[in-house]
């Protein structure tokens, strides 16, 4: 468990989020209307912007399509017309051979990603895929992406669990596709959630440890940071680790399980 001090308010979302849809020949073409519906109400109150928040939309099938990448649309009017305008793309479900894309074509510094920016993926599938997911997802998890999974078919949920980020109770959602709608407000807060860079944002939970990551605010040669983490019931016990200027996380390991951690950036 984690919990922070109230910090400064939140200013507008920035980041980078990308929709993966599966597309593909398993999904029947109504199951795709009600999720290509359900992905349009999501996108379409959100502040996109050059320079804010940008969103994507990629396509599984038997390879990968991008319906719109990062900055294309500067309204969230926009991008939910776009995404109501797609077309299914068939085929097999390559799930892995798209999210190996995404890290390459679209997450990538190398291609134009931002640095320093909450990077976002919401994956939408009826629970299977015809290659191995797990792999690549960690690749993107270990880039800093925030995964949320939406499974509108069986699935299996240890699979899904261990490819969402932690906790999966937040970041995993089993619905059926006429149910979509219910939790379009929960996740759309969730996405906005990840998207505030002000925010210290905990990722990668595990009973021991968790990863922390924050905006770049330092260089090197400006300053450093002091990371405190101080266990509520033992304010005695804090532990510190210095940083550099250019730090933007930090892992820590070796924590205690159900204990109720303070965290402060300084």
């Amino acid at each position: 468990h984690s919990s922070f001090p109230p910090g400064p308010p939140a200013s507008a979302p920035r980041g980078d989020l990308m929709f993966l849809l599966d597309s593909s020949a398993s999904v029947s073409h109504y199951e795709f209307s009600r999720v290509r519906e359900f992905v349009g109400q999501l996108v379409a109150p959100l502040p996109l912007g050059t320079g804010a928040l940008r969103a994507s939309l990629v396509h599984v099938g038997t390879r990968p399509y991008t319906e719109f990448p990062f900055g294309q649309h500067s309204s969230g009017e926009a991008a939910q017309d776009a995404v109501r305008a797609s077309v299914q793309r068939m085929g097999d479900t390559h799930t892995g051979l798209a999210l190996a894309y995404a890290k390459e074509q679209l997450f990538a510094e190398a291609a134009g990603a931002r640095p320093g920016v909450p990077k976002v993926l919401v994956w939408v599938t009826d629970g299977g895929s015809s290659d191995p997911v797990g792999p690549p997802m960690q690749e993107l998890k270990d880039l800093g992406v925030t995964v949320f999974i939406v499974s509108t078919g069986r699935g299996n949920f240890l699979e899904l669990s261990a490819a969402a980020s932690a906790p999966a109770e937040k970041h995993l959602h089993f619905v059926d596709v006429d149910d979509l709608h219910i939790i379009v407000q929960e996740l759309r807060g969730s996405i906005l959630d990840a998207m505030r860079p002000q925010q210290l944002r905990a990722t990668e939970i595990t009973s021991s440890g968790f990863r922390l990551a924050w905006p770049p605010l330092l260089t090197a040669d400006s300053g450093y940071y002091v990371l405190e983490l101080v266990p509520s019931a033992q304010p005695g016990a804090a532990r510190r680790q210095q940083l550099p200027g250019n730090a933007t996380d930090w892992t820590w390991a070796g924590l205690d399980p159900d204990t109720d951690y303070d965290v402060a950036l300084v």
